[in-house]
C-alpha cells in the first residue's frame, strides 16, 4: 500500500500534521517507534498551550492522539533507519523488517534529552540518574534529590519534584533562565536549595549514589552535594542523524526547511523541534505540522 504522506514521528509536530493531512482528505500513516506524545509525555505541567490553562503532558498527548483516531488515521510502530526518496514514491525502512511507500516524508522526530558527559555519569544513568521526573520522581519520595539546569525544564520539574522529595538541589551553570514565574515559585518553595554559576564536576559513589560535586565559576569553591539522585535538564540534541545521508541537516543537526517545511529534497517535509528554528514549543511544533501538511497536500496534487 502506497500511502499519501508517511509521518515520521507521532509528537505535537507529527500528529498535528496527520491532523491537517487527514483534513486535507489524504491518506495518512503516522509512524513512531515508541507511544504516541514525543517529549511531553514526560512534561509535568504544559501551563503555555493556548485554550488549556494548565494540563499534565501526557493528558495533552492523549488527546491529541484521540484526535487523530477520530479522522482515521493509520498508526504504526517502527523505528525508520533509512528514506530511500527515488522518484515520487518515498521508501521508508524500518528497523523491525517492514518497509513502507508514501508520495510524500513529513519528519518529525524531535528531540532527545542532552547528557552532561562527566565521570560517573554513565556508572548511574537509568538508575540513580534519571532525565524524567514524572517517570521516576516517585523513587525519591521523602528522599533528597539533585536537578541539573535552570531553563523551563529544569524548574519546573524542580517544582514537581519539590512536591514528592525531602529536599531538592538545583544546580544551574548559569542563573535560573525559565520564566520569572516558574523561577518565583521554585525560590519560594521551603524544601528547595539553589545554586547557580555551579560547573557540574562528577557523580559521586562507587556502588551507591551519593551525590555531585560541582565548583562555582565565580570563586572556585568546590561543593558536595549530597543525595539518592539526580534529574539532567541541560538541553536537547536533534534525532535526525539516521537522516543525515539526505543532505537536508545542518552542522548542529537540525533539519533545514523553508517556510513551507520543505526540505531541498522534493517529498520531504519535516516539522516540530527536529527543524532549526529559534523556539521549540508545544505550539510552534504544532505550527510547524500544519504548515507541513499544507504543503503535502499541495505536492501530492501536483503529482497528479
Amino acid at each position: 500500500m502506497t500511502y499519501d504522506v508517511a509521518i515520521i514521528g507521532s509528537g505535537p509536530a507529527g500528529m498535528t500534521a496527520a491532523i491537517y493531512a487527514a483534513r486535507a482528505n489524504l491518506n495518512v500513516l503516522l509512524l513512531d517507534k515508541l507511544a504516541p506524545g514525543g517529549q511531553i509525555v514526560n512534561t509535568f505541567e504544559i501551563q503555555n498551550y493556548t485554550g488549556m490553562g494548565t494540563i499534565n503532558g501526557a493528558d495533552l498527548a492523549i488527546k491529541m492522539f484521540e484526535h487523530t483516531q477520530e479522522l482515521g488515521v493509520t498508526f504504526d510502530y517502527g523505528t525508520v533507519t533509512e528514506i530511500q526518496p527515488g522518484g515520487n514514491i518515498k521508501k521508508l525502512i524500518c528497523e523491525e523488517g517492514p518497509t513502507f511507500e508514501a508520495k510524500a516524508v513529513i519528519i518529525a522526530t524531535g528531540t532527545k534529552p542532552r547528557m552532561l558527559g562527566i565521570p560517573g555519569e554513565l556508572d548511574f544513568a537509568g538508575s540513580s540518574i534519571s532525565w524524567c521526573a514524572i517517570c521516576d520522581g516517585a523513587h525519591y519520595r521523602d528522599k533528597k534529590v539533585i536537578v541539573i539546569g535552570g531553563g523551563n525544564s529544569a524548574v519546573e520539574e524542580a517544582i514537581y519534584l519539590a512536591g514528592l522529595a525531602e529536599e531538592v538541589i538545583v544546580a544551574t551553570l548559569f542563573n535560573l533562565t525559565a520564566d520569572p514565574s516558574a523561577c518565583d515559585k521554585l525560590r519560594a518553595l521551603p524544601n528547595v536549595k539553589i545554586y547557580e554559576y555551579y560547573e557540574n564536576i562528577e557523580f559521586l559513589g562507587t556502588n551507591k549514589f551519593e551525590g555531585l560535586k560541582v565548583k562555582s565559576t565565580k570563586t572556585g569553591e568546590e561543593l558536595v552535594l549530597k543525595a539518592d539522585g539526580a534529574f539532567e535538564y541541560i538541553g536537547l540534541k536533534p534525532t535526525a542523524e539516521v537522516f543525515k545521508d539526505l543532505g537536508i541537516l545542518n552542522d548542529y543537526g537540525y533539519i533545514e526547511t523553508d517556510a513551507y517545511m520543505a526540505t531541498k529534497v522534493p517529498g520531504i517535509y519535516a516539522a516540530g523541534d527536529i527543524i532549526s528554528k529559534h523556539l521549540r514549543q508545544v505550539i510552534t511544533a504544532c505550527a510547524d505540522g500544519a504548515i507541513a501538511a499544507q504543503s503535502v497536500a499541495k505536492y501530492v496534487e501536483n503529482l497528479k
